[in-house]
């Protein structure tokens, strides 16, 4: 099985930056896709951005285009967002997700749909003010 465990969340001011990561252990295998979704208070969750296993094409919501990037360090089995020009919008519950193995993140189900995605972190609590 896969764990995910997700670091970074905190508490930043309006037009700050923090950098998530997110861990995976387990059988991790090399065909998938990772990916960040977040739950803001009284709203459902959603996709922020999603990056396929050889690091290439990567995907975003409209909402976080040009001020967030994912990459990842399979060596470290590690995916991480950046996250820059903070907005109180962007205060959340952040997840990390990963596709069961051989799962890309460009076919089936699009790279936001939650029920494409076969693993998921705890979270970590992103604020900004």
């Amino acid at each position: 099985d896969v764990q995910l465990v997700e670091s970074g969340g905190g508490s930043v001011q309006t037009g700050g930056s923090l950098r998530l990561s997110c861990t995976a252990s387990g059988y991790t295998g090399s065909i998938n896709c990772m990916g960040w979704f977040r739950r803001a208070p009284g709203k459902e969750r959603e996709g922020v951005a999603a990056v396929p296993a050889d690091g290439g094409a990567t995907f975003y919501a409209d909402s976080v285009k040009g001020r967030f990037t994912i990459s990842r360090d399979n060596a470290k089995n590690t995916v991480y967002l950046q996250m820059n020009t903070l907005k109180p919008e962007d205060t959340a519950m952040y997840y990390c997700a990963r596709t069961a193995t051989g799962k890309i993140c460009s076919g089936g189900a699009p790279w936001f749909s939650q029920g494409k995605y076969a693993y998921w972190g705890e979270g970590t609590q992103v604020t900004v003010s």
